[in-house]
């Protein structure tokens, strides 16, 4: 997303937004943000069909997925309080539900200990319910039935 969508969405200007990054670069490697080139801000203003006088003087920042959840962190508008206070939430949330599994997988195995070889299959079958499903990769585009 670009620096300017992002202001909007966290109630910040754009002016703020891009301050507080500089101020805390050491936060944004390349893999976080990255400024648009010359060539892709031309190709990207050809698209909305702005008018060239006024507007931006610098090219814009753009953010990656890691760059807008760290943006929430830096940034002290309320809808950016708000949005790092539930990334954390889920995170949480996240290692409560692995430490579940971890939980259930060490039961799991203490119980196959105590029972012998009749209960294989049971076992089996409850571990194979535990490991989530692998995504079935699927053709996409027409064929022709022959």
């Amino acid at each position: 997303m670009l620096d300017a969508d992002l202001a909007n969405l966290y109630g910040v200007t754009t002016k703020r937004l891009n301050e507080q990054v500089k101020r805390n670069i050491d936060r944004f490697p390349d893999t976080f943000m990255f400024q648009l080139s010359r060539s892709e801000f031309d190709k990207l203003k050809s698209q909305f069909a702005t008018s060239s006088w006024g507007g931006r003087r610098k090219l814009p920042n753009a953010f990656t997925e890691h760059g807008v959840v760290m943006l929430a962190s830096v940034l002290n508008s309320p809808t950016a309080v708000s949005a790092s206070i539930e990334v954390v939430k889920a995170f949480v949330r996240l290692r409560q539900i692995l430490a579940s599994n971890v939980e259930l997988a060490r039961k799991l195995e203490i119980l196959e200990k105590k029972y012998d070889a009749q209960f294989k299959v049971v076992f089996d079958a409850i571990r194979q319910l535990m490991t989530p499903p692998e995504k079935e990769k699927r053709q996409i585009g027409f064929r022709a039935e022959k």
